[in-house]
């Protein structure tokens, strides 16, 4: 008996991760595989997929891996053109690429402009750029999920992170217009929004770990740390055929911190 991805074609961006460990879209690819999808990696970095393609493998996955800049155009049609051409079509698209645990925080004076437009253009048009060339592909067939990553920090107003904090915000906007361009082809867009996660690559940035962990934890109805696994479940749903019939919505994996 197949998983419930059983036999989708499932692109997931940012699927790599410097070292052994976990980051988000390593845990994703590694998940879905487990659940009979077939994996397109997609990087900026492909040393950094090799690990993800042994634990796909390890678990009896099928992966290909594509280097990629979501930023630039031409490289995102090559890239989902080579996915097509592998694969045939594409069922998934999680919009994972993003720009963070790079980032220190910092008074909203301070952060430069360059920086600033760097964190939109992977985090904002990145995401804009992978569907603009994945959905046709589904619109001709009528059927398709895309997840965006989005993250709980818009709804709690996370201080000293105001670029990511309004990127991702931008995010749950093009999720709920996107959802409403694509229902016709019932196509479902979705975002899945995380709370403060210890991935392995946001455990290298320590002022991350001290300005975030202690506080974050504290303000959750369940009081303990949050890790890319715990963010499994909801995405599995959301690419499933169990989600059909749920579109425009983010779904917050954070243990309870935005209620209060």
């Amino acid at each position: 008996m197949g998983g419930r991805l059983q036999d989708r074609i499932a692109i997931v961006t940012g699927a790599g991760c410097i070292g052994p460990g976990w980051g988000n879209g390593r845990a994703i690819a590694v998940r879905f595989a487990e659940e009979g999808a077939k994996i397109f990696a997609v990087d900026r970095d492909l040393d950094s997929v090799k690990e993800t393609v042994e634990r796909v493998k390890a678990a009896g996955g099928e992966i290909v891996t594509h280097q990629c800049d979501v930023t630039g155009a031409a490289s995102v049609e090559v890239m989902v053109k080579t996915c097509v051409e592998c694969f045939g079509r594409i069922d998934v698209l999680v919009n994972n690429a993003a720009l963070y645990s790079a980032l220190k925080p910092r008074p909203f004076t301070e952060w430069d402009t360059d920086l600033w437009d760097r964190v939109m253009a992977i985090n904002v048009r990145g995401t804009y750029l992978m569907v603009r060339h994945v959905a046709p592909h589904m619109m001709a067939r009528r059927s398709g999920k895309i997840i965006n990553i989005a993250s709980g920090a818009p709804y709690k107003g996370v201080p000293r992170m105001l670029p990511y904090v309004t990127s991702k915000g931008a995010i749950l906007a093009f999720t709920r217009s996107l959802s409403r361009e694509l229902g016709e082809y019932g196509i479902a867009v979705n975002s899945l929004s995380p709370g403060y996660t210890l991935s392995d690559t946001g455990l290298e940035n320590t002022a991350h770990v001290e300005d975030e962990r202690v506080p974050v934890r504290n303000s959750r109805a369940f009081k303990r740390d949050a890790y890319p696994e715990d963010l499994l479940g909801a995405l599995v749903f959301l690419a499933s055929s169990d989600s059909d019939f749920v579109t425009g919505q983010s779904i917050v994996v954070d243990g309870g911190s935005v209620n209060n």
